[in-house]
């Protein structure tokens, strides 16, 4: 079975996840109680579950849906529905169990393309929440910004839909037209916004050397090119000896552990990037991983409510060992590792398997990481506050 581990943000570029039915099925093997149902097919005996928790309710409920409901019963989606609530019980909504179709979705997503209006979101209890436009998408051409609470989508309440039911409603065929009502701070009632769908194309980073000598990278995901791509601009910005770096993490949902810890490498010259703990209290640090090529290049980070997850690593190692300052406001606090198995019929499981550290032992989940220099004036099209003051940090 393939597993990989993944730190980014809980709503992965728009994809997947429908929300969570009963359930109580997980490792136990029961004989039904209704042989002569749809549910006697479904035949094993009970082998090592707890003494105290008799899973044989589970098919109690079972028989009672196959002999009382009255449409007909696709028995894969009451035990995918099973899962997905056995799952949901745990109370973290890191975790989650997706079906094929949505396990195929998602890793469509994370590597990198696909059509919809390009906004990561979040559940937050009954809210809806971007958590950030990406970069050129018409999310971010219909000026939709982090924090944006989804009331409506095309009309219907979005408290009425399932997550993946949202989800499914806001992704669409390109060219297409979808209608979002949205509540903001400072709206004194919701307000439509129609953004028209289109294929989406995340490009992990871009890198461009500014006339002033200082180069700037934007970095909108943590994935499985980045660090490539990320090396050349660190060729470059050696070769023409540049006189600083501006790294942009602002609306940064995350992404691999791997690669925000070799981004952290080119940076920091030696020790902690990030320690997980995991159940028990165990813990476990990971040092850098390779030269730091950009250790001496005069460096400003900047963040957001909308940097989350990898972005959270680096910006938490770079502050704690002092390599450069922090710029912007509060990042988004989401520290904990989730691990993606799949499983055999192509469903996939997301679990939640420890939190993340930064190098001085700091949390990252539920709190975040606060700026050295906070700036919160709001950014424009016009004006950047938190970019002009890291080029005057570097330009002293």
């Amino acid at each position: 079975m393939f597993k990989h581990r993944w730190f980014g943000q809980f709503s992965f570029l728009l994809a997947l996840i429908a929300t969570f039915a009963l359930g109580g099925l997980a490792g136990a093997r029961t004989v039904s109680d209704y042989p002569n149902t749809e549910a006697g097919k479904l035949l094993n005996t009970a082998l090592g579950k707890p003494s105290d928790i008799d899973f044989g309710l589970y098919w109690d409920v079972y028989g009672k849906l196959e002999n009382r409901f009255p449409k007909p019963i696709n028995q894969q989606d009451l035990v995918y529905g099973a899962i997905r609530g056995t799952v949901e019980a745990l109370g973290d909504r890191y975790s989650l169990f997706l079906s094929p179709d949505e396990a195929k979705r998602f890793f469509e997503d994370i590597n990198g393309e696909f059509s919809g209006i390009g906004a990561e979101i979040s559940q937050e209890n009954e809210f809806f929440i971007i958590i950030a436009p990406l970069p050129d998408s018409p999310a971010e051409k219909a000026e939709l910004k982090a924090q944006d609470i989804i009331v409506k989508v095309d009309g219907k309440e979005s408290k009425d839909m399932q997550f993946g039911e949202l989800i499914n409603a806001i992704r669409g065929a390109k060219g297409s037209q979808v209608t979002l009502t949205i509540m903001r701070e400072g709206f004194e009632e919701p307000k439509d916004f129609i953004l028209t769908r289109d294929t989406i194309t995340v490009p992990s980073m871009t890198y461009e050397l500014r006339e002033d000598g200082l180069g700037y990278i934007k970095m909108s995901q943590f994935s499985d090119d980045t660090v490539t791509e990320f090396e050349k601009a660190a060729d470059d910005l050696n070769g023409k000896n540049a006189k600083g770096l501006i790294l942009d993490l602002r609306n940064n949902p995350g992404g691999f552990l791997d690669s925000s810890i070799d981004i952290s490498s080119f940076f920091i010259e030696s020790g902690v990037v990030v320690i997980e703990e995991r159940k028990g209290g165990d813990r476990e640090e990971f040092k850098v991983t390779h030269e730091a090529t950009l250790k001496d290049l005069p460096l400003v980070v900047l963040v957001n409510c909308g940097s989350a997850s990898a972005s959270e690593i680096v910006a938490g190692a770079i502050q704690d060992t002092e390599r450069a300052k922090v710029v912007g406001v509060k990042t988004f606090g989401k520290g904990s590792v989730q691990e993606v198995e799949m499983l055999e019929d192509g469903s996939a499981l997301r679990l939640t398997i420890a939190k993340w550290l930064t190098p001085k032992g700091r949390e990252i989940n539920g709190e975040g990481i606060t700026p050295d220099i906070i700036i919160d004036q709001e950014v424009t099209d016009e004006l950047d506050p938190q970019l002009d003051k890291a080029v005057e940090l570097l330009t002293k």
